[in-house]
């Protein structure tokens, strides 16, 4: 019996110590799939720089209309929100008393041209020539008069000093108006004006023709490009800053004078850096990181292969979704951008195309 208990101990034992064996060398010959990851090589660049700031839309061309004279408003023009040409009539004061003047004056002006034609005439018989200047001192002096009323008239019929788009009224008819009293807002939308604050460091960075791209909340997820046309001269004395003013056209009116914009300014380009693709970083409060794919040749028993490590990178700025590697990274050097939530380091890779990626769905995200 401990013969026999002997031998089938022994034989169990045998058998589990062979097949521990066997699923070990399975396990060491066991190579799992390549992974499939899509790669981008990192590029020397010139980083392009910018400075965020915040501004406001003005027309170039606005304007509060009000009268010059007081008077009673006895017409309105205009309707509130109307699109007008540069001369229209907008309001007409009353008029009447100057209207009268000028009646009068013109009546003289007819007679003082009269008598300066019949002593011109008579002027080598019996007129002298110090009537002759009277004569034409009188004509003179009413020719002046009737000017100045007529520019008085002229001054109580309001007109529009450009084309643009009226605003909202503020003025009723038979209303008493003071020289200064608001009566309607004209703006210009045509061509518009961004004024952005920025500050003294970077005035030695800052020249006429710079991008300046901005957006409104108006139209969420838009961009507009103006150039810059001017820069303020005086820097603050308080906030030690500047206005830079950039222009633009507005052909389809969608930007309005006033609006708040978030803008970034075009700044001198950066030397050259490394640069890759911002969905290539694993940023991590462990460290900052990218997988590098590298060509592992044939040997010991294996065939070459492409082999993906995790390389520990220091990024800096971003531009464009493209991130610039201080270090870790070399140009050339090729890099998973997609991908990399099936990676470990050292797996071996195969490198497809990004559409392929999607479509087999390696890189989908719970």
């Amino acid at each position: 019996m401990a013969v026999f208990l002997t031998v089938l101990f022994g034989g169990l034992f045998g058998y589990d110590y062979h097949r521990k064996a066997q699923s070990q060398a399975a396990f060491a010959a066991y190579r799992p799939p390549p992974v499939p990851v899509t790669v981008a090589v990192a590029e020397k660049r010139a980083v392009p720089r910018t400075l965020n700031s915040v501004g406001t839309l003005e027309a170039v061309r606005q304007v509060v209309i009000s009268a010059e004279v007081d008077g009673r408003v006895t017409a309105l023009n205009f309707e509130p929100g109307s699109e007008v040409k540069a001369g229209q009539l907008l309001v007409r004061l009353n008029d009447d008393p100057e209207r009268a003047d000028l009646q009068r004056l013109q009546a003289q002006a007819k007679l003082a041209r009269l008598n300066l034609e019949r002593a011109e005439k008579l002027k080598s018989l019996a007129v002298s020539q110090s009537d002759l200047d009277t004569r034409q001192a009188n004509l003179d002096e009413v020719t002046g008069d009737i000017a100045k009323t007529q520019a008085l008239i002229a001054q109580k019929s309001v007109r529009a000093p450009f084309d643009g788009v009226l605003g909202v009224r503020q003025v009723n008819l038979g209303q008493y108006v003071k020289p200064g009293d608001p009566m309607v807002t004209l703006t210009d939308l045509s061509v518009l004006n961004v004024n952005i604050t920025v500050p003294e460091q970077v005035r030695g960075q800052l020249a006429a023709g710079q991008s300046l791209t901005f957006s409104v909340d108006a139209y969420p997820g838009r961009e507009f490009t103006a150039r810059v046309v001017a820069i303020e001269p005086q820097i603050g004395v308080d906030t030690r800053s500047m206005i830079v003013q950039a222009r633009l056209d507005n052909p389809e009116r969608l930007l309005s004078h006033g609006m708040f914009a978030k803008a970034a300014l075009d700044l001198p380009a950066e030397a050259e850096a490394v640069t890759v693709p911002e969905t290539a970083v694993d940023f991590s409060i462990h460290g900052d990181s990218v997988f590098v794919v590298r060509d592992v040749p044939a040997g010991d028993g294996t065939e070459a292969h492409l082999q993906a490590a995790r390389v520990l990178v220091k990024p800096g700025s971003r531009f464009a979704d493209r991130v610039v590697i201080l270090s870790g990274v070399a140009p050339g050097e090729r890099v998973v951008v997609a991908g990399q939530l099936n990676l470990q380091d050292g797996a071996q890779v195969l490198t497809v195309s990004n559409a392929t990626l999607s479509t087999s769905g390696a890189d989908r995200r719970p």
